[in-house]
């Protein structure tokens, strides 16, 4: 059996570091699912009554409905899985950061295969025992641990391994974060038809078998966790002799970290962007129909105009606008966080915010014209550099703080995404709310939330400008520095000697990459066909 010890997951010399992206890529693919559970909302909406649905009495007390075994759920109720999710990353992100670089990703990864498939096992139980206080508990709550640990699990170990390419390595992983709805969503889809029957709407099949297939892939992904030792530096590269002002050679701890003022300045940056793009994914599939109405299929009709049939025309059109955001959402995070390795941190977030405060603004005319791809493109763009500005915040967060305890500060800094993860939403459908009962026509009502949102922006945009190289008083000595590595089990694991040269392509490398490569181009076919129907 593999050892969960962090020492014993060192890898000997002459280790392919592209062995470590699979493991990471499997981890995030299977805990992406998240994003994808409003999937199941249709169906547990109606899991009572099967056929149709059967609403609560009026007079049940929240307590009473969530343990009532005799109606179903509302969908808003269901709803606040997401809020849980996010929630609940951010926050065990930031408490177990530390403990996470003390033990090393394997154990760490481990523990977040058996949240992740452990809560939806409990789900299935609060499925089949028809209590939504167990989902609430299972996926929501204990699923959204494994979500914090299985999310940052591979962030500094990746860096490690691709110190010449940081912004590469963090969106390998966290772009299977991104990917991991693409590929969950049409295959809960397809699990739920395959279980169903006249008396089951087959959810608590699905939940089950999702747990059985993301927890073999998630200890796949943790025992194939390897570190490089410390000092370790790929063949015939060595650090640029010029160097970025804002990428520093020295480290901070992480208890000293938040009282420096570059956390809080990128703490703001991460929460304005997210906050930004967070909404409009919520939203996107009624944001298109309500803009465009009647026209996405060719009929000069508001969206209140039409149809019961050509509503849902017209929502199959919506899907695949959904989807295509889904796919750019996931290029952008390696696309993006590739680029800054060779634009910057910096002036990559300037990107996303100057441009992306743009392009907000310019939305209600493209919306108003009429003009489909100028909006599509619009928005394409936009959830690019959403799943760019997540991918980049690690490196940038490694260059500012240095790199031995990137993995606790990105965990604290991902309070900002549980933030965004409830204000976002919260703006986005409020206004437009408030925008409709004053009297405001449904194609328009959007249109000051995308100002607000460019407004955000701004804001954001003026706190990077503000982000300067961290002081040196608040790095750690070289004494301090050797105290964390002896207790985080590295201090004996140091490279003297120049890299070894490259290794060669083994059979394991390729089955590792298939492993996680065929599935994400499955996902990625699936989606292709559904948004070929927004423009056929």
């Amino acid at each position: 059996m593999l050892s969960l010890r962090k020492e014993d997951t060192i890898a000997p010399d002459g280790y392919n570091r592209w062995r470590v992206p699979p493991a990471a890529l499997a981890i995030h693919l299977s805990i992406g699912m998240a994003y994808g559970f409003s999937v199941f909302w249709l169906p547990l909406s109606h899991a009572v009554g099967v056929n149709e649905s059967i609403p609560c009495a009026g007079d049940l007390s929240f307590i009473e409905q969530i343990t009532s075994r005799y109606c179903d759920w509302k969908i808003s109720m269901l709803g606040w899985m997401y809020t849980l999710f996010f929630v609940l990353l951010g926050s065990s992100a930031a408490i177990w950061g530390g403990w996470l670089e003390r033990v090393g990703p394997r154990k760490a990864g481990v523990v977040s295969a058996c949240c992740w498939s452990g809560g939806l096992l409990i789900s299935a139980i609060g499925v089949y025992e028809h209590q939504l206080w167990l989902l609430w508990a299972g996926s929501g709550v204990i699923g959204g641990i494994g979500l914090g640990l299985g999310y940052i699990s591979p962030v500094s170990t990746l860096i490690k391994w691709f110190p010449d390419r940081r912004g590469m390595a963090a969106g390998m992983a966290i772009m299977g974060f991104g990917g991991g709805a693409m590929i969950g969503a049409p295959l809960a889809d397809r699990l739920m038809n395959f279980f169903a029957t006249e008396n089951d709407v087959g959810v608590w099949q699905t939940f089950v078998t999702l747990s059985v297939l993301y927890f073999i892939l998630m200890m796949g992904g943790a025992l194939l966790y390897r570190l490089p030792r410390q000092g370790w530096k790929p063949a015939g590269w060595s650090p640029p002799a010029a160097r970025n002002p804002l990428i520093t050679q020295r480290h901070v701890h992480v208890k000293v970290v938040m009282q420096t003022p570059q956390f809080w300045l990128v703490w703001c940056v991460l929460c304005l962007n997210v906050t930004a793009g967070i909404g409009i994914i919520g939203m996107a599939s009624p944001l298109l129909q309500e803009i465009f109405g009647g026209r996405l299929i060719e009929l000069s009709l508001s969206y209140h105009e039409l149809e019961a049939a050509q509503r849902t025309q017209i929502a199959g059109i919506a899907a695949g606008f959904t989807g295509l955001l889904s796919l750019f959402n996931i290029v952008g995070r390696f696309f993006w966080s590739s680029l800054s390795d060779y634009l910057g941190r910096k002036f990559t977030y300037f990107i996303f915010l100057g441009l992306g405060c743009l392009l907000y603004a310019l939305i209600p005319s493209f919306g108003k014209s009429g003009n489909l791809t100028l909006f599509v493109t619009a928005f394409c763009i936009i959830l690019s550099m959403y799943g760019g500005g997540f991918a980049t915040i690690p490196a940038y967060l490694a260059d500012l703080f240095g790199t031995q305890m990137v993995s606790a500060i990105h965990g604290r800094l991902l309070t900002a995404w549980a933030m965004a993860g409830v204000f976002g939403p919260m703006l986005v459908n409020y206004i437009r709310e408030y925008q409709l009962s004053a009297g405001i026509p449904q194609a328009a009502a959007y249109n000051i939330t995308m100002y607000i949102l460019a407004g955000l922006l701004i804001v954001g945009f003026l706190c990077n400008a503000a982000i300067r190289p961290v002081k040196e008083k608040y790095f750690m000595t070289d004494e301090e520095l050797a105290a964390e590595q002896k207790v985080s089990h590295e201090a004996g694991n140091i490279v003297v000697s120049a890299a070894p040269s490259v290794p060669g392509i083994s059979a394991g490398l390729v089955i590792s990459w298939l492993a996680v490569g065929l599935p994400l181009l499955w996902g990625v076919y699936i989606t292709i066909e559904k948004a070929v129907l927004l423009f056929h």
